[in-house]
């Protein structure tokens, strides 16, 4: 693949993340989490977000008509350029409906099924990340890189909990084995974040299972082009099985513990 073509994958994602951000963030309403029926607020979210997503693949489908497009909200094409987007355009629901800053669009560009550009934006935080395979990763102007090496018992941990009830049953298990043995754990509700909290050294690791590639893709790249490893169960890439990402050390320390605790099944 050409600079060329990376540079402009990388200003597309990058208008079309900040143009659904500021949808998302100028079209809140302020009393959202205290409406008067219970479904009206969900029902204003589920609006949100697919009209952010709407916003995004609009733009795409302008400026890049013959890529492939997966979306959380339904969008599946194949494209005929070798180029496929992979958009969550509200990643962080919850946060998003309480009023909490932690929700962010996140936007990959993949070529021959390899991300090479990721961008996430947040715009509660003001904050826009992005990486280009090879090219490190970013916050606005500023490279961004994973903390150095810590001891695991010195590193703060980031996961998320799922909403099926058995599922969230196990992982609360799973923490309670990990807790223990690092300094502490946070949930901060979006995966997206999550990795690029990784990326930004503010997180010295972070894990989840069942995300979707969506959630994944943006993040997981601007970890690793952050100097963060990431992957899942040993000898594999991060999936819905398992999604881990942390700086060198801690990665080589809580990728066994994991397994060990069968982070990886319900």
């Amino acid at each position: 693949m050409s600079e060329e073509l990376k540079a402009e994958l990388l200003e597309v994602g990058l208008e079309a993340a900040r143009q659904a951000g500021a949808l998302l963030r100028d079209g809140r309403p302020a009393d959202l989490a205290v409406a008067a029926t219970k479904t009206s607020p969900i029902d204003v979210v589920t609006e949100m977000d697919i009209a952010a997503e709407k916003l995004i693949t609009g733009i795409l489908a302008e400026r890049r008509p013959e890529d492939g497009l997966l979306g959380e909200e339904g969008a599946d094409t194949p494209g005929t350029s070798g180029v496929r987007w992979v958009v969550d355009p509200l990643d962080g629901t919850v946060n998003y409906l309480y009023g909490l800053p932690s929700w962010g669009v996140s936007i990959a560009a993949e070529y021959g099924g390899e991300t090479v550009v990721g961008v996430v934006a947040a715009p509660m935080r003001g904050e826009v990340y992005h990486a280009v395979l090879g090219a490190g990763a970013w916050l606005g102007t500023s490279r961004l890189a994973c903390r150095p090496a810590a001891p695991l018992d010195q590193a703060l941990v980031g996961t998320g909990f799922a909403y099926i009830q058995t599922r969230r049953a196990h992982q609360a298990d799973v923490a309670q084995r990990i807790i223990p043995l690092v300094r502490d754990i946070r949930r901060g509700g979006s995966a997206a974040l999550d990795l690029c909290d990784v990326a930004a050294g503010r997180l010295d690791g972070y894990y989840e299972r069942g995300l979707n590639p969506w959630d994944l893709a943006a993040g997981d790249l601007i970890a690793r082009e952050a100097g963060a490893v990431t992957g899942g169960r040993p000898g594999e890439p991060a999936s819905g099985e398992l999604a881990l990402a942390a700086s060198p050390a801690v990665f080589a320390s809580l990728q066994p513990l994991l397994e060990e605790a069968g982070a990886w099944h319900d």
